[in-house]
């Protein structure tokens, strides 16, 4: 899905517009209609972020909702994308999981450029290799490589990722997911308050 989102939103597309479009994607219904509660839209801190729906809205992608209508709905223009998804009970899922994409811990207070990259790297996350092409990462986030290093720098200073390594010759980056550090006890070590 965030595949056939990066060829469709446009290349300025917002972090937040895309993350909205997700989870459009992944709520709606065989019509392409979807409701967002108001505690979903604040828990991605996106609730009364009428640019991100506009930009959505000019992309042609949906119709502009009410914001005065709880939950708030809306009708998705891609036909596309409702082929692309799967069965309602996995789309169900992956939407929860794109909320929380394990195996990566994003804060609930980072900025919807840093969820998205992270929700793109746990995507590419393997038990063999967490590692993608930057190209890749780079055009699922809607950035260039460039913009997609300093996101992955905010995410190990953020501690969603314990390091990231860019293999220039193979255009290929690795990262580690950072761990949850519980102190022994009796332990001196404090680091996980």
């Amino acid at each position: 899905m965030l595949t056939h989102l990066a060829s469709t939103l446009g290349c300025v597309t917002s972090p937040a517009a895309r993350l909205l479009a997700l989870q459009c994607t992944l709520r709606a219904n065989t019509r392409g209609c979807a409701r967002l509660p108001a505690g979903l839209l604040r828990g991605m801190r996106l609730h009364r972020r009428t640019e991100a729906w506009q930009e959505l809205a000019q992309d042609g992608w949906l119709e502009l909702p009410d914001p005065r209508t709880a939950p708030l709905q809306v009708r998705l223009l891609d036909d596309a994308a409702l082929d692309q998804a799967p069965g309602r009970s996995a789309r169900r899922r992956a939407a929860h999981w794109a909320l929380k994409p394990a195996p990566l811990i994003v804060p609930a207070t980072a900025r919807p450029a840093d969820r998205l990259t992270a929700l793109v790297l746990a995507a590419h996350t393997t038990a063999a290799s967490p590692a993608a092409d930057m190209a890749v990462i780079a055009r699922l986030c809607g950035h260039s490589p460039q913009q997609t290093g300093v996101l992955l720098d905010r995410l190990v200073a953020g501690r969603t990722l314990a390091a990231w390594h860019h293999q220039r010759d193979t255009d290929e980056v690795h990262w580690q997911p950072a761990t949850l550090h519980r102190p022994v006890s009796g332990s001196a070590d404090t680091s996980a308050h």
